[in-house]
């Protein structure tokens, strides 16, 4: 993957050192934190997680200070930058295709926490979209995570993890996930579940759509997408539940296992359109 001298996106925020607090917490303790923590591993979708967090306690505020950038966070900087540039260059150009207009999500860097139009985040929740404020947030530590606790090593992984939480904003420009989760609202918990999977892996659909139409301009090669393949892996249900608690628990899935994340990554990737991932609006995944 070669990316240094590329474009960097200005849809970046940076709100390190500024954010909530670390006592922003259930209950004035550390519930939120723990919660989150056990909420992740089970692969549970943090607005659950968030919201609770919203009712329950007020959020405090830690004195805001600016963060002075390391020479690898700097770095680590301008790389999530210039993947978010990409993203953008890609999907303008696939929604022009059909004939429609995409609208730039921003990306939001915080340290510990944040606030967002979804509620409070711990960064222990891992990276995720808000579809309220159109946001993506990142704790960029969560890269660290990626390759040390989960095993899922390389540049190409962490562009992933971006390109994933991108393919939310997707969904929500194209109106499918407001339709799965009124769906949602009508089913039982099985079946919120499935569909909650299917959400997920439509995103690592538009994850690999993304990642073939940016060979060129990344000039990736195939270490670069196993890179990616290791990262959907090490993120599947199966494989965080059985870490977590050592059985795994199919009916709760809600992000999809290992083997259906890397096979809709991929699909996505060798058919390079977002037809290739439609099937979600109304089928059965694998």
């Amino acid at each position: 993957m070669e990316w240094r001298g590329q474009r960097e996106s200005d849809n970046v925020e940076d709100v390190r050192g500024s954010g909530v607090g670390r006592t922003a917490v259930v209950g004035g303790g550390i519930g939120t934190v723990v919660l989150a923590l056990i909420y992740m591993a089970l692969g549970g979708d943090p607005r659950v997680v968030l919201d609770a967090a919203q009712q329950v306690a007020p959020v405090e505020r830690g004195a805001p200070g600016p963060v002075v950038d390391t020479p690898a966070s700097a770095e680590q900087k301008q790389f999530v930058g210039v993947v978010l540039a990409e993203t953008e260059d890609v999907w303008r150009a696939a929604f022009e295709q059909r004939g429609s207009h995409y609208v730039d999500p921003k990306l939001v860097l915080f340290t510990g926490a944040v606030d967002s139009a979804c509620g409070t985040a711990a960064s222990a929740m891992g990276p995720f979209y808000c579809p309220a404020d159109e946001r993506v947030f990142l704790d960029m530590s969560f890269f660290d995570e990626l390759s040390g606790r989960f095993g899922a090593p390389g540049e190409f992984a962490r562009a992933y993890v971006i390109a994933h939480e991108v393919g939310h904003h997707v969904q929500k420009l194209l109106g499918i996930s407001a339709r799965v989760h009124a769906a949602e609202q009508q089913a039982d918990e099985t079946r919120a579940n499935a569909l909650s999977v299917r959400l997920e892996l439509q995103a690592d659909c538009y994850a690999g759509v993304w990642a073939n139409r940016s060979q060129r301009a990344l000039k990736l090669s195939p270490e670069d997408i196993r890179d990616a393949l290791g990262a959907a892996s090490a993120v599947g249900d199966d494989r965080l539940q059985k870490a977590a608690r050592g059985y795994v628990t199919p009916d709760s899935f809600t992000h999809g296992s290992s083997a259906q994340r890397m096979h809709w990554f991929q699909q996505g990737f060798r058919a390079g359109g977002l037809e290739a991932c439609d099937t979600f609006a109304g089928q059965q995944t694998q």
